[in-house]
């Protein structure tokens, strides 16, 4: 089950990835030509044309390693036996169960207040806020994980 979840994901990453530089590509040609219009409204155009699609190859890039770097602190997590253990119902949709969820939180914080040099207690933080449904502080957790296992 886990493993199809992986495969689902990256095929998601992939597909997504591909269509985002497609559009970078047609985006490209088309703010060359604007460039080559020699008029100054539609080369400023083009000019951010070229700004906004390197802008998002930069934060597609950013994020494509974010994902590596989490995926491979997880798989070390998993082999190390050190993921949460804490079972969580999910909903059909695959959402877990925000109360429960919540009633593990506060070990796993405690954890990482107790230990904040150790990238596995800011890892399974969080894995633990992602499973609350707190995106933000979960990515701020996983990259002090992620910080910390580089240093």
């Amino acid at each position: 089950m886990i493993f199809s979840a992986r495969i689902r994901a990256i095929a998601g990453v992939i597909l997504i990835s591909a269509l985002l530089v497609l559009y970078f590509v047609f985006a490209g040609i088309r703010a060359i030509a604007l460039l080559a219009s020699g008029e100054l409204i539609p080369v400023v155009m083009g000019a951010a044309m070229l700004v906004l699609p390197l802008l998002g190859l930069w934060a597609l890039l950013r994020e494509l390693m974010f994902g590596r770097s989490a995926t491979r602190l997880a798989d070390r997590l998993e082999a190390e036996g050190r993921m949460p253990e804490d079972e969580v119902d999910v909903s059909p949709t695959g959402r877990p169960d925000r109360e429960q969820a919540d009633a593990a939180f506060p070990r796993y914080q405690a954890e990482a207040e107790a230990d904040p040099e150790a990238w596995q207690s800011w890892m399974r933080l969080g894995i633990v806020y992602d499973a609350c449904g707190d995106r933000k502080r979960a990515r701020w957790a996983i990259r002090q994980a992620i910080r910390l296992e580089r240093n």
